[in-house]
């Protein structure tokens, strides 16, 4: 397959490969495409592996979309999740029934390490998805493989290919390659028979980890108003360890300021005054 084909940005590598798969509308996109680009191959679990890991903090409506990619695309997909187990091995694979749904994963990190991730210390993410990913995939006897990564051409400043320079695995970013964007992956998803069923505007508030301290206080507030019980998590958290996951508020102190404002805070009005941080710190797509 020469470089000049529109398949070459998806055309799989001459190596061991992980469709790293975060359960969000872009990287669901190109595994779509890798499937086109190569047919069955992407099918062969000797050398490809498809995998979604689970924090236990994702919304259910993301676990359904991990489950129906797999069943509607016939495309196997290896769930795995952190575990403190024995040897030194930190993961186990569920399946779509058998994932943790309450934090289970996430908070036995946190009560294994005794303090909480934050911005400068995300922890998270590579205990709770990377590193059960690589565990499981050198459980199969792979010893260096390439990791497809889930970045669009409009985030590629967010490429950091040489922060893997130590590990197994190289990242591949197809879909810079391909120049695919934003407005790609949404006009995909407009012409599928199904979809992730959180907010279809492209911007998904809920998507990756409900409560991440990566976004922006105002969806975190939203978090706090519209599902009280997954922001409760968060909150009881932060209570058991005694100390917070953005050193600027704690998750009960965003609570009560969301419940003395009311929908007031929530308004076009609160909005241009700042009464709450918009800007997010980016999520992880790992």
């Amino acid at each position: 397959m020469t470089p000049e084909t529109p398949a070459a940005p998806y055309a799989l590598p001459d190596a061991f490969v992980q469709v790293g798969l975060s359960g969000g509308r872009t990287s669901a996109y190109m595994l779509h495409k890798l499937i086109e680009a190569n047919g069955d191959a992407i099918r062969d679990t000797s050398r490809v592996q498809v995998v979604f890991s689970n924090t236990g903090r994702e919304m259910p409506q993301t676990l359904d979309f991990v489950a129906e990619l797999s069943r509607r695309w016939s495309v196997p997909i290896t769930w795995v999740e952190y575990r403190p187990g024995e040897n030194g091995q930190r993961f186990q694979v569920v399946r779509h029934n058998s994932a943790a749904r309450d934090g289970e994963p996430f908070e036995a990190l946190i009560r294994k390490k005794s303090y909480l991730p934050n911005p400068l210390a995300r922890f998270c993410t590579s205990d709770l998805k990377v590193r059960p990913a690589r565990d499981y995939l050198r459980s199969r006897g792979w010893d260096k493989w390439t990791s497809a990564i889930g970045l669009r051409a409009d985030e590629a400043h967010r490429d950091n290919s040489t922060a893997t320079a130590r590990e197994r695995w190289d990242r591949w970013c197809p879909m810079i390659a391909a120049g695919a964007t934003k407005a790609d992956v949404l006009a995909f998803w407009r012409s599928q028979p199904f979809d992730l069923a959180l907010d279809p505007s492209g911007r998904t508030p809920l998507g990756n980890c409900d409560g991440c301290f990566l976004k922006s206080e105002a969806t975190l507030a939203a978090l706090a108003r519209d599902y009280p019980e997954r922001h409760a998590w968060w909150e009881r958290m932060e209570s058991e360890i005694g100390a917070s996951f953005r050193p600027r508020y704690t998750r009960a102190s965003l609570r009560d300021f969301v419940e003395r404002q009311g929908d007031w805070l929530f308004s076009n009005e609160a909005q241009e005054v700042g009464a709450l941080c918009q800007a997010d710190g980016g999520e992880c797509i790992e």
